[in-house]
């Protein structure tokens, strides 16, 4: 493999030797990894066995779509998995932010406050809460109010959540993945930790969950310990790069998502119409390949956070920190860098590898953005894919990859262009 890489792609020998021997330095590792996609495997084959999903659950209807049976198991499903009471899992959610502006929109009303406990959200939410881009229909406009505590050393701070909350206040935000920020991942344990102190003064308060990026990286999920609304998007760790769009929301109260469902369809229609149009099948087919395909991703994160620590980059998190989501962030102090990591990323993608990524005012997003993204379904996060905003202090966020391998064969074209323009010394 080593001649074919040289030979045919032009890497030099000392990014091919140092490239192998990192990961074998970090293979023991994974063993832990691989319990975890066990656990997960066999609690996604054993909700397909209760659900008793079936061949014709494939089939789909027209119209209003009533009678969608295999939508109406899917959901159940998704309930068993996260241990939930109810579920919305339609392909009519187009992305994680449009899940949890519905879970927002749906479940709050005019005065109703709610607070994000993890700092400001990530860039898209700030145009659906009115705070930056002057777009119509946000929360603001409806009169809902917005409120923020931010992380104190990487955690939540619960005192002043608690101080936070007033008579207004109906629901807390977390945003378990960084975003475009420097930090690390919310962790199931630290999640268990801060809901119990919360609603132990304020039980009724909603709990809401972004839980993008997270599934499957770890053995439960955050219904399990105390979560009230859990949203995320299927173009990430549960379609698995096969299902072709859609988002979920979870409950522990059929209560929520009706009202959530309302705000999705209309009020008297809600979850009872919908035609799937034969997507059921890619996305049960994508929550089973979920497992091991989040697996690939951890491990190829894993690898990056050992390579660049060796090489003297800040990482988060840390190679032996334990992970909560698929993202790597690599600080690399220059936008060239950051640039050229995009581009080399680019060049090893499964579709459009040869196209070059420039940097663009992308929707949603306050910077200009560059973005490499060669994805059998575009957009689709847990594909080999590596972005970031081009601000100080000039992140990269890599995330992704179906195959181990093909990470590692992108990473040693980003080192080998890295040291062709003396960015790095091996």
């Amino acid at each position: 493999m080593e001649k074919y890489l040289d030979t045919d792609f032009s890497f030099n020998s000392k990014i091919i030797e140092f490239v192998n021997n990192c990961v074998k330095d970090i293979e023991k590792d994974f063993e832990n990894l691989k319990k975890i996609e066990e656990y997960n495997q066999l609690k996604v084959l054993n909700a397909f066995k209760k659900q008793k999903l079936s061949a014709t659950d494939f089939s789909w209807t027209t119209g209003y779509g009533y009678g969608d049976f295999g939508r109406e198991k899917l959901e159940r499903i998704y309930c068993d998995i996260f241990k939930a009471k109810d579920a919305i899992v339609r392909q009519e959610i187009t992305c994680g932010t449009h899940a949890i502006a519905l879970a927002l929109q749906g479940t709050l009303l005019p005065n109703d406050e709610f607070i994000y406990i993890t700092g400001t959200p990530y860039d898209t939410l700030l145009k659906v809460i009115g705070i930056s881009g002057g777009e119509k229909g946000t929360l603001l406009d409806y009169g809902i109010k917005y409120n923020k505590v931010d992380l104190v050393d990487n955690k939540i701070d619960i005192e002043t959540v608690l101080s936070k909350i007033n008579e207004n206040t109906k629901l807390l935000a977390i945003q378990r993945s960084a975003g475009y920020s420097s930090r690390r991942c919310i962790s199931i344990s630290e999640l268990e930790f801060a809901i119990k102190k919360i609603k132990e003064k304020y039980p009724n308060i909603l709990i809401m969950i972004d839980n993008c990026y997270c599934e499957f990286v770890e053995k439960k999920e955050p219904i399990e310990v105390g979560a009230d609304i859990v949203v995320g998007s299927l173009l990430k760790n549960l379609g698995a790069g096969i299902t072709l769009n859609g988002g979920y929301v979870v409950s522990n109260s059929t209560e929520i998502i009706d009202s959530i469902s309302n705000r999705l369809t209309s009020p008297g229609l809600g979850k009872h119409v919908g035609v799937s149009f034969g997507t059921t099948r890619a996305i049960v087919q994508g929550l089973y390949f979920a497992p091991h395909i989040v697996l690939e991703a951890v491990k190829s994160a894993k690898l990056l956070a050992y390579v660049f620590e060796k090489l003297g980059y800040e990482i988060i998190p840390k190679f032996n920190e334990d992970r909560s989501d698929i993202i790597q962030v690599i600080t690399l102090k220059d936008e060239n860098k950051v640039i050229d990591f995009c581009r080399a990323i680019q060049e090893f993608c499964c579709v459009d590898s040869h196209v070059i990524p420039y940097p663009w005012d992308m929707p949603g997003y306050s910077d200009k953005i560059i973005m490499a993204s060669g994805s059998f379904i575009d957009g689709s996060s847990i594909e080999l894919s590596a972005d970031g905003p081009l601000r100080e202090p000039f992140n990269v966020y890599y995330q992704g990859g179906l195959s181990f391998y093909q990470t590692k064969i992108a990473l040693m074209n980003v080192l080998n262009i890295f040291y062709d323009k003396k960015y790095l010394d091996i």
